[in-house]
């Protein structure tokens, strides 16, 4: 059951009181890939608590990490998998169709990365700014000929922009908003820097599929919120933006494209009342489903465990794909070390090498996988499911067998 935790406050409302979810221990960076010579220095740690503010009912977690710790060297490039970069082609097509952007337009994204996104708009014609916090990310866009630059998202980069005359009629933000610790200056910024007319446009994973999905493993220090149209709604309108409205999307386990725009301008579609209404039907002003969450953890946490035991008990050998920050988080928090598997293989190059986080696993190229023929993959990125499991076809055709742990543990 869940208790509370008096000392802290909501970061969007305020409001104290907010309830202990599920304690996740003490967890290295999900992001902090190590090199060997770093073994002979302390690993930073930080507690990794989740909780809910029963005022707003905004999920997030409990204890801050400063951001540049998090992301001024990053080695998460989205360009390494296939699967994003036909999904952001496929959103840049739509809206310079659907806003009718060209030459005249300036289309801003949030975190832009390796210009994955952006360069579908370079392509079209239609002016674009990248903004970038992890310098080394944002010198692989600058070089695609993408205009990046490396600063964190506010409301003082939002002022400033404006100031120069650098308002955007479209902003993007994927996967970027539920990372920015400081939520209300993050809306802020969104409402500086958005022209009379313009729209925000904002992905991430959607609560409710976290929560029903058991996905456990996308709570890392990065990713501060897991959000709802629920705990949203109060946030946009203390910033004067509005929800006009919202699609379901596949990607990362479950996400919401979120579009918002300044409050008064547009008619919000019938899409958003509907969603905050089976939100409100599925009782996510309550504990229930929070706590139910939470006990679905803890038992994944049980069968996941027993099954590796059992397979190496049996002489089994078990490695490992997808370095990703929710594999960290697995990992960790289910103990699973070296003696349980023997590598983690993943497909880019700027983690291949490196070790993993706490638990310190190799991180080897995926063509290892049918080289050394470990009997059972844990598929640590199992959002990415099917594109991996076709890259990995010759290594099921000579006997692997990946083990998919989320939203429950089956072999395939």
């Amino acid at each position: 059951m869940s208790h509370p935790l008096p000392d802290f406050r909501c970061r969007s409302c305020g409001a104290a009181g907010a309830r202990l979810i599920l304690d996740l221990g003490t967890q290295p960076l999900a992001n902090n890939l190590l090199r060997e010579e770093d073994l002979a220095r302390p690993e930073p740690r930080f507690p990794l608590r989740l909780v809910v503010c029963p005022a707003c009912w905004l999920l997030q977690i409990a204890d801050d990490v400063p951001p540049v710790q998090l992301f001024s060297e990053y080695l998460y490039f989205s360009s390494f998998s296939d699967t994003m970069l036909r999904h952001a082609q496929s959103a840049a097509e739509r809206y310079c169709r659907e806003f009718q952007l060209g030459p005249q337009n300036l289309v801003i994204e949030i975190a832009s990365n390796d210009g994955y996104l952006l360069k579908n708009f370079v392509a079209a014609g239609v002016p674009c700014l990248g903004i970038e916090p992890a310098a080394n990310i944002a010198r692989v866009a600058v070089e695609k000929g993408i205009p990046t630059l490396v600063e964190f998202f506010g409301l003082a980069l939002a002022r400033r922009l404006a100031q120069e005359g650098r308002q955007a009629d479209v902003i993007l933000g994927n996967n970027v908003f539920a990372h920015a610790p400081d939520t209300n200056d993050f809306v802020a910024g969104l409402k500086h820097l958005l022209k009379p007319g313009g729209r925000v446009i904002l992905e991430f994973p959607y609560g409710v599929e976290f929560l029903q999905n058991t996905e456990f493993d996308t709570i890392y220090h990065e990713h501060v919120y897991y959000f709802t149209l629920t705990a949203l709604q109060p946030l946009f309108a203390r910033h004067g933006l509005k929800m006009v409205d919202v699609e379901r999307l596949p990607i990362h386990g479950g996400s919401l494209r979120l579009f918002a725009a300044h409050a008064g301008s547009l008619r919000p579609a019938p899409s958003v009342a509907a969603r905050l209404e089976e939100e409100a039907r599925l009782g996510l002003t309550t504990l229930a489903p929070y706590e139910a969450f939470a006990a679905r953890v803890r038992r994944l946490k049980e069968e996941l465990t027993a099954l590796l035991a059992r397979l190496k008990a049996e002489g089994r050998t078990v490695a490992a794909y997808g370095a990703s920050a929710k594999g960290s988080t697995l990992l960790n928090y289910f103990g699973l070390g070296r003696e349980h598997l023997d590598f983690i293989a993943d497909r880019s190059t700027y983690k291949q090498g490196r070790l993993s986080p706490g638990l310190h696993l190799p991180i080897v190229p995926p063509e290892e996988l049918l080289r050394r023929r470990p009997d059972y993959t844990l598929l640590l990125t199992w959002n990415f499911a099917e594109e991996i499991l076709q890259q990995q076809a010759a290594y099921r055709a000579a006997g692997g067998r990946f083990i998919l742990p989320i939203p429950e543990v089956r072999i395939v």
